[in-house]
């Protein structure tokens, strides 16, 4: 019986997400093709139907985050990313730098998760990273008021904020300082934008 159209990429997708996961849990260099097959319950010859080599497999992984696990972390969070109001934006803060996040290592967003690895990939898996990086500052300034006519740059240091918080407090091994880290970065992050606001409100009138 043939397959149905739909089973090569339902196959795919599975594969990605088990990858996504593993990489996350484990780390680039000790996640095998055997591993996500495995994970994937597939056999590791079907791989090469899919992927040319595990660098590809680590792209699509990263990628896949933006409308994946992470659409539906963000209506999980309440965030309107498409029309995004500044309270959207409030939201996207306090659940990126929350311990749930935090401690989520399987869900985690890849530019906390991989930074490390990404820095070593190949430019197709930075590309995809950077396409994150690209989804959440264009949420952050959208969410901004319009007449703040530093939107860009406030939008740029809130996700320096929302992602260099994380990583401190994901890496470093003395949990009441990475609690401080991560609680300070949201206590600014939250200023900005209220402070954007504000300057919004002040050159409208």
């Amino acid at each position: 019986m043939p397959y149905r159209p739909e089973h090569k990429p339902e196959t795919r997708a599975r594969i990605v997400e088990r990858a996504r996961v593993l990489f996350n849990r484990h780390g680039y260099d000790n996640v095998t093709i055997d591993m996500v097959m495995e994970a994937a319950s597939l056999t590791r010859g079907g791989f090469y139907n899919h992927f040319r080599n595990k660098q590809e497999l680590f792209a699509a992984a990263v990628s896949s985050f933006l409308m994946g696990r992470g659409a539906r972390w963000r209506s999980e969070a309440g965030v309107n990313s498409i029309d995004p109001a500044l309270e959207d934006a409030a939201n996207m803060l306090r659940s990126y730098l929350s311990p749930g996040h935090l401690d989520d290592l399987e869900g985690q967003c890849p530019m906390i998760a991989l930074p490390s690895d990404v820095g070593r990939a190949e430019m197709t898996v930075r590309d995809a990273y950077g396409v994150l990086l690209d989804a959440m500052v264009g949420l952050y300034e959208r969410a901004l008021p319009s007449g703040n006519g530093n939107r860009r740059s406030t939008a740029l240091a809130l996700a320096a904020l929302s992602v260099g918080g994380m990583v401190l407090a994901r890496t470093i091994s003395d949990t009441a300082l990475g609690l401080e880290v991560r609680e300070a970065a949201l206590a600014k992050a939250l200023e900005m934008l209220t402070t954007g606001a504000d300057t919004a409100t002040r050159g409208a009138s």
